[in-house]
Protein backbone atom coordinates (compact mmCIF):
# COMPACT_ATOMS: atom_id res chain seq x y z
CA UNK A 1 0.00 0.00 0.00
CA UNK A 2 2.44 3.20 0.99
CA UNK A 3 5.58 2.91 -1.00
CA UNK A 4 8.68 4.67 -0.72
CA UNK A 5 10.63 5.32 -3.81
CA UNK A 6 14.24 6.48 -3.61
CA UNK A 7 16.51 8.29 -6.05
CA UNK A 8 19.68 10.32 -6.58
CA UNK A 9 22.42 8.37 -5.60
CA UNK A 10 25.74 7.42 -7.35
CA UNK A 11 29.79 8.12 -7.19
CA UNK A 12 31.08 11.46 -6.26
CA UNK A 13 34.13 12.69 -5.46
CA UNK A 14 35.24 13.95 -1.86
CA UNK A 15 33.84 17.91 -1.22
CA UNK A 16 31.20 17.47 -4.02
CA UNK A 17 27.77 17.23 -3.28
CA UNK A 18 24.45 14.80 -3.79
CA UNK A 19 20.60 15.09 -3.48
CA UNK A 20 18.81 12.37 -2.47
CA UNK A 21 14.82 11.93 -3.01
CA UNK A 22 12.54 9.93 -1.82
CA UNK A 23 8.80 9.96 -2.74
CA UNK A 24 5.88 8.29 -1.14
CA UNK A 25 2.98 7.21 -2.61
CA UNK A 26 -0.42 5.18 -1.62
CA UNK A 27 -3.04 5.57 1.18
CA UNK A 28 -2.58 6.82 4.47
CA UNK A 29 -4.18 9.66 7.04
CA UNK A 30 -0.59 11.16 7.82
CA UNK A 31 3.10 11.20 7.60
CA UNK A 32 4.24 11.69 11.37
CA UNK A 33 7.86 11.39 10.29
CA UNK A 34 10.19 11.44 8.06
CA UNK A 35 14.00 10.38 7.42
CA UNK A 36 17.10 8.76 6.46
CA UNK A 37 19.36 6.06 8.11
CA UNK A 38 22.31 4.48 6.25
CA UNK A 39 24.42 1.62 6.13
CA UNK A 40 28.08 0.82 5.31
CA UNK A 41 28.91 -3.36 4.62
CA UNK A 42 29.10 -4.45 7.51
CA UNK A 43 27.85 -2.08 9.82
CA UNK A 44 24.64 -1.55 11.24
CA UNK A 45 22.49 0.99 9.76
CA UNK A 46 22.41 4.21 12.11
CA UNK A 47 20.30 7.31 11.69
CA UNK A 48 21.29 10.40 9.48
CA UNK A 49 18.26 12.89 9.92
CA UNK A 50 14.63 12.85 10.74
CA UNK A 51 11.78 15.42 9.93
CA UNK A 52 8.79 15.58 11.95
CA UNK A 53 5.66 17.35 11.29
CA UNK A 54 6.41 20.36 13.07
CA UNK A 55 9.45 20.72 10.30
CA UNK A 56 11.71 20.30 13.62
CA UNK A 57 15.12 19.06 12.37
CA UNK A 58 17.75 16.24 14.29
CA UNK A 59 20.89 14.93 12.56
CA UNK A 60 23.88 12.77 13.17
CA UNK A 61 26.47 14.52 14.80
CA UNK A 62 29.29 13.99 12.13
CA UNK A 63 27.16 15.51 9.27
CA UNK A 64 25.82 18.50 10.94
CA UNK A 65 26.62 21.17 9.10
CA UNK A 66 26.90 19.43 5.71
CA UNK A 67 23.64 17.55 5.25
CA UNK A 68 20.13 19.29 5.05
CA UNK A 69 16.85 17.43 5.49
CA UNK A 70 13.72 18.96 3.88
CA UNK A 71 10.50 18.00 2.33
CA UNK A 72 7.96 18.85 0.01
CA UNK A 73 4.54 18.12 1.81
CA UNK A 74 2.51 18.94 -1.31
CA UNK A 75 4.58 16.06 -2.94
CA UNK A 76 5.34 13.74 -0.41
CA UNK A 77 8.97 14.07 -1.54
CA UNK A 78 11.76 14.51 1.17
CA UNK A 79 15.10 15.26 0.03
CA UNK A 80 18.87 14.89 1.70
CA UNK A 81 21.01 17.61 0.48
CA UNK A 82 24.61 16.32 0.67
CA UNK A 83 27.57 18.93 0.61
CA UNK A 84 30.90 18.66 1.38
CA UNK A 85 30.97 14.71 1.17
CA UNK A 86 33.43 12.71 2.79
CA UNK A 87 34.65 9.01 2.22
CA UNK A 88 33.10 7.87 5.50
CA UNK A 89 29.82 9.01 4.27
CA UNK A 90 30.06 5.92 1.65
CA UNK A 91 27.26 3.94 2.30
CA UNK A 92 23.41 2.66 1.24
CA UNK A 93 20.95 5.35 2.07
CA UNK A 94 17.45 4.52 3.14
CA UNK A 95 14.93 6.71 3.46
CA UNK A 96 11.93 6.05 6.20
CA UNK A 97 8.54 7.43 6.50
CA UNK A 98 6.32 7.10 9.73
CA UNK A 99 2.69 6.87 8.53
CA UNK A 100 -0.09 6.57 10.14
CA UNK A 101 -2.58 4.77 8.12
CA UNK A 102 -6.27 6.28 9.50
CA UNK A 103 -6.56 8.93 12.54
CA UNK A 104 -7.04 5.96 15.02
CA UNK A 105 -4.21 3.72 13.98
CA UNK A 106 -0.77 4.07 15.18
CA UNK A 107 2.24 5.12 13.08
CA UNK A 108 4.40 1.98 11.14
CA UNK A 109 7.56 2.54 9.96
CA UNK A 110 8.27 2.04 5.93
CA UNK A 111 11.35 1.76 4.37
CA UNK A 112 12.51 2.83 0.67
CA UNK A 113 14.74 0.61 -1.29
CA UNK A 114 17.88 1.72 -0.23
CA UNK A 115 19.98 3.79 -2.80
CA UNK A 116 24.08 3.68 -2.89
CA UNK A 117 26.25 6.63 -2.29
CA UNK A 118 29.94 6.12 -2.63
CA UNK A 119 32.41 9.02 -2.07
CA UNK A 120 35.56 9.01 -3.72
CA UNK A 121 39.59 10.31 -3.23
Amino acid sequence: QVQLVQSGGGLVQAGGSLRLSCVLSGSFFRINAMGWYRQAPGKQRDMVANINTGGSTNYVDSVKDRFAISRDNAKNTMYLQMNSLKSEDTAVYYCYANVQKSELSYSIKYWGQGTQVTVSS
